[in-house]
């Protein structure tokens, strides 16, 4: 399967430059970047989907750049409905280790170039800016850009100068890789794309040269219709600190059967023939959920990596197999989640573990008869945890008492 091919299959297809996909089968220049910003201590599944984009690319010839960006991420990338909070220089440094981290982990290459538009924006001056960058761009070019009229149309909030300035920074990014790399190709999301064309107009103004841009669809929730992995505002994240490695696995175990084919092609690396066959053995056998459990297993893989992955499987297979209480014979299991020690209330046991968000949650939970202890149901909520064994709130929660 060509690249162009396997774009096709896996949907990561969306806005481009170039108006034949097949163009990238044969490209003399097999070189591309694809940047995230550190605005958080770790990047989430929606992130996900661009990497794992940029790993077929990998996987077909192609060298990655992945860039984080230590400037940017000063400003941040501009939302559609405000402002964002400025971020302190020492936590973006901190985000900035972890997303490189998580970055090189997605996208295995042995030839992977990571860079930090810091490198270029540091030394820079705001007059050498405006004279080489802010000279290059009309005023009706910028008012243009989607984020810029959702924000200052009519019920807009606004936006600062120097969220307007983001697009300008980021085309600059362009640019510079560009002139030191030789880049001549950037990968992003379909909503990132506004943006990485200002890098291909400023390489044309200033270098008289061509460049693209590849861009990958949004994931949508086909039920919702929200970005995908966001329930209530919380995100799915890649650290294990935010998501642990059992709510990841979860996570995709329970996605639905609509969603599951689309989900296999996008965030695992599994080849036609195999996703075929397993969506072949769902339609026949459904109530056993093949193709979900080979996506939970395939993008903790990814994630976490392929022991993590055998692990929260075989945890699983405990917790949900009325052999629950095994998991204590085995600290790699115990480990992978949130633990409590005998003695202590259930109230703040459910707090402590996570389980619930507050104390008075945890009564509500107590009172609908969502909380129990080695399957025996929790009905006082002023009970203490008097043995050793599993905790669990409603139907997939669960914490050990050690």
């Amino acid at each position: 399967m060509k690249l162009s091919e396997e774009l096709k299959w896996r949907g990561f297809m969306a806005e481009s430059t170039l108006e034949d996909a097949t163009a990238l089968d044969n490209r003399e220049n097999k070189k591309f970047y694809l940047g995230a910003d550190p605005s958080a201590d770790s990047l989430t599944i929606g992130n996900l989907a661009a990497l794992m984009m940029c790993a077929c690319f990998v996987r077909h010839g192609y060298q990655p750049y992945l860039l984080v960006g230590g400037a940017t991420g000063q400003i941040g990338d501009p939302k559609d409905n405000g402002e964002r909070e400025l971020k302190p220089i020492t936590e973006i440094e901190h985000n900035k280790k972890i997303l490189s981290q998580q970055m090189s982990q997605v996208v295995q290459s042995d030839n992977l170039v990571m860079v930090d538009n810091l490198e270029w924006f540091a030394d820079m001056g705001y007059m050498e800016f405006l004279r080489e960058i802010g000279k290059q761009f009309s005023m009706t070019q910028l008012l243009d850009r989607q984020f810029v009229q959702a924000r200052i149309g009519e019920g807009g909030s606004g936006i600062s100068y120097a969220e307007f300035s983001y697009t300008l920074m980021q085309g600059y990014d362009y640019l510079c890789l560009y002139r030191k790399y030789g880049i001549d190709l950037q990968l992003c999301g379909a909503d990132q794309y506004g943006n990485c064309t200002s890098g291909i107009h400023l390489i044309r103004r200033l270098e008289n040269a061509d460049a693209d841009v590849w861009s990958t669809p949004l994931v949508l929730d086909p039920v919702t219709g929200r970005k995908f992995g966001k329930s209530e505002g919380n995100a799915i994240w890649l650290s294990s600190s935010k998501t642990s490695i059992f709510d990841f696995y979860q996570f995709w175990l329970n996605q639905s059967d609509q969603a599951v084919e689309n989900l296999l092609k996008i965030y695992t690396i599994y080849p036609v023939e195999t996703v075929e066959n397993l969506m072949k053995e769902q339609h026949a056998h459904p109530e056993q959920r093949p193709a979900q459990k080979a996506l939970a297993v395939g993008a903790t893989e990814i994630v976490h990596g392929k022991e993590s992955a055998a692990a929260v499987q075989t945890l699983s297979e405990y917790l949900f197999s009325g052999r629950a209480n095994e998991i204590l014979e085995h600290q790699g299991l115990i480990d992978l989640l949130p633990k409590i020690f005998v003695d202590t209330s259930v109230i703040d046991a459910l707090v402590t573990t996570g389980l619930v968000e507050s104390k008075t949650a945890a009564r509500k939970f107590i009172k609908a008869g969502a909380i129990s202890v080695n399957g025996t149901k929790i009905t006082d909520d002023i009970a203490v945890l008097d043995q050793t064994g599993i905790l669990k709130k409603g139907k997939n929660k669960f914490a050990v008492i050690i």
